[in-house]
């Protein structure tokens, strides 16, 4: 049972006249107190707190922005960024790619049946508007709209092997409040999700264990384990890898807060003891992403100017993995980790950068040594970004504008999944993430075929690789 905790009186700054804002935390504490934005660690998580130096369209939420607002990020419109007169720091190290070893989409060959390289291994429908999301072999998390409207929604395990679809969290903790689900990503061993009062500008992140695998599964120890404002803080993004829950804070932009840090937290699926993992002195460009056994995000170098710094992290230790700096003012929409190294993505046009400039979503061609990411043939995938990539089998999985596709860098094949007709303007959408031996997609479909029935749900498809 969740710990009852009041919260309009928690988010009272001292140095502000709106009751609701978070307060900062710029002093040292010894006993444990109430989770604002800026979680400060009880004393006995602290001893075991991980540091590192240094670290919206960024997650959409349902409800709030909605999943059709994909498509308009689909139609993206190419914008110039001017890069500023100033020198790297001498201490780090700028990515520099020629045009010359970047190949694109146009260097591959399109393989028309993608059904001849994978197979559709299930099909599955759900109810329409749902948001599916996948960091397993095993499983789905869902977020299933009501038919009413209180609550909003409910969180659900979908077993892909089976196309079982459990109920495991029928209304947000903070119901009574006023609070509905938003947000939701899941592993085999616990779940992780947003809870939003839009009405009062409040959000809180909550964890719980997951048991009884992906066909009988359930929820234990529900803990809230960060609360915040949207007026000084962005409602967080959120991932979940193995038995680990992560959660990135971020000041708004023109808030009270704007001038602290953001960080990435962590807590034990289930526990309330929460440790800081990364700090980043200015707002961080991505989502947190989930691997398989790891999390990406893309805070701010420590470097005079703008750098965004791609930084894979152990998720069990919280250890720097890999790390890579963009060039100056170069903001990625989203990043990630897979068999080759970092892959990035672009929603704009950049005028300097060489060969990595342009609108995509970019991978190196063949697995990266000792970080040198310099000296590597790499591929664009030169469609506007609407998802973070996946990796299954042999393909970099990335999401056109509409389709869903696989790339074979070794072959020099790519091919698309079928687009189901009545597809929302986002069509089909990319549910994976991670490196994983099946790839999740699903399209929220609203038909009246000439033939039929109408189509009016949302359609899950499982696709296995054939070889």
């Amino acid at each position: 049972m969740t710990t009852k905790r009041t919260t309009r009186a928690n988010h009272a700054s001292p140095h502000s006249t709106q009751a609701k804002h978070t307060a900062r935390n710029t002093t040292t504490q010894t006993t444990p107190r109430k989770r604002s934005a800026h979680i400060r660690p009880s004393a006995q998580t602290r001893t075991s707190a991980i540091t590192a130096g240094g670290i919206t369209r960024r997650h959409f939420v349902f409800g709030a922005v909605g999943i059709g607002a994909l498509g308009a990020v689909g139609g993206g419109v190419a914008l110039a960024a001017a890069k500023r007169n100033e020198a790297p720091a001498d201490d780090i190290t700028v990515l520099e790619v020629s045009a010359d070893n970047v190949m694109n989409s146009d260097a591959l060959t399109l393989v028309e049946d993608a059904n001849t390289l994978m197979s559709c291994t299930g099909t599955y429908k759900l109810p329409y508007g749902s948001l599916v999301w996948s960091n397993s072999d095993d499983l789905a998390v869902c977020l299933i709209p009501t038919e009413q409207a209180n609550p909003l929604t409910q969180v659900a395990i979908l077993s892909l092997a089976s196309g079982t679809l459990t109920t495991v969290l029928e209304k947000a903790q903070g119901h009574g409040e006023g609070f509905d689900i938003f947000d939701v990503r899941a592993s085999s061993s616990g779940v992780i999700w947003v809870e939003a009062d839009i009405m009062d500008n409040l959000w809180r992140v909550y964890t719980a264990s997951l048991v009884g695998g992906s066909e009988a599964p359930s929820l234990e120890h529900i803990v809230c384990v960060a609360e915040g404002d949207t007026v000084d803080w962005e409602t967080p993004s959120i991932a979940a890898v193995d038995t680990w829950a992560f959660w990135q804070v971020m000041p708004t932009a023109e808030g009270n807060a704007r001038s602290e840090d953001s960080l990435l937290w962590r807590a034990a699926f289930g526990q309330d003891d929460t440790q800081v993992v990364y700090t980043s002195h200015g707002r961080m460009s991505t989502p947190v992403y989930a691997q398989t056994d790891a999390v990406v995000i893309a805070p701010r170098a420590e470097a005079a100017g703008v750098y965004y710094q791609l930084t894979c992290l152990d998720a069990e230790s919280g250890e720097t993995r890999d790390s890579l700096v963009l060039p100056l003012n170069m903001k990625p929409l989203e990043a990630a980790y897979g068999p080759t190294g970092f892959s990035f993505s672009f929603d704009a046009w950049y005028t300097y950068g060489d060969g990595i400039s342009g609108i995509g979503t970019y991978v190196p061609a063949n697995p990266v040594l000792d970080s040198n990411y310099e000296n590597q043939l790499w591929f664009c995938f030169d469609r506007t970004p609407t998802a973070a990539p996946a990796w299954c089998g042999s393909y970099f999985m990335v999401k056109s504008t509409t389709a869903v596709c696989g790339v074979n860098l070794d072959s020099g094949e790519y091919f698309a999944f079928d687009v189901e007709s009545g597809s929302d303007t986002y069509g089909d959408y990319l549910a994976t993430s991670g490196t994983h031996t099946n790839v999740v997609t699903f399209a929220n479909v609203d038909d009246t075929p000439l033939e039929g029935d109408p189509i009016h749900s949302c359609n899950v498809r499982v696709w296995t690789p054939l070889a």
